[in-house]
């Protein structure tokens, strides 16, 4: 009989957002994936999850998936998790779930968080339609991915890191104008959370004097 692959969310900083299923699915594996073991160490310890680790990563997870296939053939259960949020959001987890479906293979995927939600709900923004683009390239095809966004009249929502976030606002003023509407959150769910609303200019010159720490969130309005 074959396994299940479970794609398990965990808390993107505040460790009460874990669901009851979530912790019950990871006592119940027979082993657990996770993008950085060091980084979840902390959070099994915490709800007293004692299970085999596996580091599940974008430098492996090509050679580690026909592994972890075969494994599922055996009938175990595995849960992949990753740092924080939703796996195969930004994250590991699209090509293992892909060659589990090439294989007939049952997958799982519970509910749970993601940074993306909290942030766009509470943008002010329209959020009935948009769309998320995560991370832009970081080199080549980013001013050709900035151009095809001006036209787009969605919400628009990306991740960025503390080092490059100024340099991105730089560059939405450029490309978007900087009037257009932003919202940008940061550290959320934890105890220094922060969302700033305004304009671009507004937002870049809050952040030129201001912390920059931690995952950013960055909601754009669409193009009116």
């Amino acid at each position: 009989m074959s396994g299940k692959l479970f794609l398990v969310p965990t808390p993107i900083g505040n460790l009460e957002d874990i669901t009851f299923r979530a912790v019950r699915i990871l006592k119940e594996a027979d082993v657990i994936l996770a993008e950085d073991t060091r980084t979840s160490a902390p959070l099994l310890k915490h709800f007293g999850i004692d299970k085999k680790v596996f580091a599940h990563h974008q430098h492996n997870e090509h050679k580690a998936s026909s592994e972890i296939v075969r494994f599922l053939k055996e009938g175990k259960k595995i849960a992949l998790i990753s740092d924080a949020g939703t796996p195969a959001i930004s994250d590991p987890g699209f090509f293992l779930v892909r060659e589990a479906l090439k294989n007939g293979l049952e997958i799982e995927c519970l509910p749970g968080a993601t940074a993306f939600v909290p942030a766009l709900v509470n943008s002010g923004l329209p959020s009935d339609r948009f769309t998320f683009e995560g991370f832009l390239p970081v080199k080549k095809g980013r001013q050709t991915r900035l151009r095809e966004l001006s036209e787009e009249e969605r919400t628009m929502i990306f991740y960025e890191s503390p080092h490059r976030l100024l340099k991105t606002l730089e560059e939405f003023i450029n490309v978007f104008g900087e009037d257009r509407h932003i919202s940008v959150s940061r550290e959320l769910t934890k105890v220094f959370e922060e969302t700033v609303r305004g304009t671009i200019t507004d937002v870049k010159q809050h952040f030129e004097t201001n912390v920059l720490k931690g995952e950013f969130v960055i909601c754009l309005a669409g193009k009116s």
